[in-house]
């Protein structure tokens, strides 16, 4: 499966009704964002169990300000409706493959421990 284009209206949709989401933050006219879509793309077809979704930074430019996107491209990846990765700048193939290796291999009840814990005592973080 390729990526497939996150707009406003999709995006809470996609990340809750998927337990893997990779969001790649993106512009036409951005050189690492057009040298990583390719490798993006790659990844979204060896991993038909993941949604990976692009998210255009200038058509989706309040998703962007709400994400807090300040470099592209951004890699963010949730999981269970949780953000457990965002990193700027392009990445190669054998680390996207890292990251997506690592988002499966999360334990997702320590994941949401964590997560209530921090929400309890914010100084945890």
């Amino acid at each position: 499966m390729s990526s497939i284009a996150i707009t406003a209206d999709t995006l809470n949709d996609t990340i809750d009704q998927n337990d893997i989401v990779l969001l790649d933050f993106w512009a036409e006219w951005c050189g690492p964002c057009r040298a990583f879509g390719p490798v993006f793309e790659k990844a979204a077809e060896a991993n038909s169990d993941i949604v990976f979704g692009k998210i255009d930074t200038e058509v989706e430019r309040e998703l962007a300000a709400g994400f807090r996107i300040t470099s592209i491209p951004t890699l963010m990846v949730f999981r269970g409706g949780i953000i457990v990765f965002s990193q700027p700048g392009a990445l190669n193939a054998a680390q996207l493959d890292q990251v997506i290796a690592g988002a499966r291999a999360l334990d997702m009840d320590e994941v949401r421990a964590a997560v209530a814990a921090q929400e309890e005592d914010p100084a945890q973080a």
